[in-house]
């Protein structure tokens, strides 16, 4: 990515407007509050500015059992028609905050927009459950869908996984786990995954304040999460890590290109094209981390739900597993 010296110069008009709408509504920052004052505040902001909810034909909350015996909550979105394929969904927050509720409406878009089932998974959260426990219970509600999902008239020969953000990172990771024990996936979806150990490429510099995602917020999120520096280089926290990247699914990336994550994100899809994995890469111009949470501000918000649903339907349409 090329840096701009006035990276503020970058924003979309729109984009600049939601950004001076924040700071004139000065929030007390996530990092200035505990991890549940954190989560409570992210709950509140999370619907301002996304779209209306759609209606779903079948919603259903239930929980499934994870290694340890804990009961993982999660929401399913499914269309009417029998046997649709599945989205496994892993919502951002920094490992942190975020919740099955703040991710409802794009959940509920992707279903609509894709035609698909989508599994949203309340993973647990830091500081309570530190590093790998939220990999870990992705990859047990992946692993479900995979042995379990016809019990609720899922396709489990079509399943996709993906997340925004620390999501992101849970689904690359989970998508490099599933290679190592042969479970085919159609489609990795990555909307602006971290993907690297320790927040220091250019991106991080150029956007490190203002940018709605600051390096502040990264330090607490991370600190929460990880705070053994040396963990960070684990490939389930740092995909970009990995030795190997060979043979996991395809994948999609739809990024922000006013992001401290861009650079990761591009790395990565480099990483894995360079190993022969079909990547399919969208950098979305002028707009902030984040972004897919705001269509009713944004429209690069509401292009990204109908890429992502292509991407996912393209996906789905296959008929073999590469």
């Amino acid at each position: 990515m090329s840096h701009h010296r006035n990276p503020r110069a970058l924003l979309t008009p729109a984009m600049h407007s939601v950004l001076d709408r924040m700071a004139r509504a000065a929030h007390v920052p996530l990092h200035a509050l505990t991890p549940q004052q954190a989560r409570a505040a992210y709950e509140l902001g999370a619907n301002v500015l996304d779209l209306a909810p759609v209606k779903i034909d079948r919603v259903e909350s239930f929980t499934l059992p994870t290694r340890d015996g804990f009961e993982l909550p999660v929401r399913l979105y499914a269309p009417a028609e029998p046997k649709p394929p599945v989205l496994v969904y892993l919502h951002g927050g920094g490992f942190t905050v975020g919740s099955i509720a703040t991710h409802d409406v794009l959940c509920r878009s992707l279903s609509h927009l894709a035609d698909c089932a989508v599994l949203s998974v309340g993973y647990r959260l830091a500081p309570e459950y530190r590093f790998p426990v939220a990999f870990n219970d992705a990859f047990d509600a992946l692993q479900w869908v995979a042995h379990q999902g016809a019990e609720k008239d899922l396709d489990c020969s079509r399943i996709a996984v993906g997340g925004d953000s620390a999501g992101g990172t849970l689904a690359a990771a989970c998508a490099l786990q599933a290679r190592d024990i042969a479970l085919p996936l159609k489609l990795q979806l990555l909307f602006y995954p971290g993907c690297t150990a320790h927040a220091d490429t250019p991106s991080h510099h150029s956007f490190r304040q203002g940018f709605l995602l600051e390096a502040s917020h990264i330090h607490y999120f991370f600190d929460h999460y990880i705070p053994h520096r040396a963990e960070r280089e684990d490939w389930r926290f740092a995909p970009l890590w990995a030795d190997d990247v060979e043979g996991v699914a395809p994948a999609w990336f739809g990024l922000a290109e006013c992001d401290p994550l861009v650079d990761e994100g591009i790395a990565y899809a480099d990483k894995l094209r360079a190993a022969g994995v079909t990547v399919d890469l969208e950098i979305y111009r002028g707009v902030v981390h984040e972004f897919i949470k705001m269509g009713r501000a944004v429209p690069e918000a509401r292009r990204a739900h109908m890429d992502a649903a292509r991407a996912l339907r393209q996906a789905f349409a296959t008929s073999e597993p590469t």
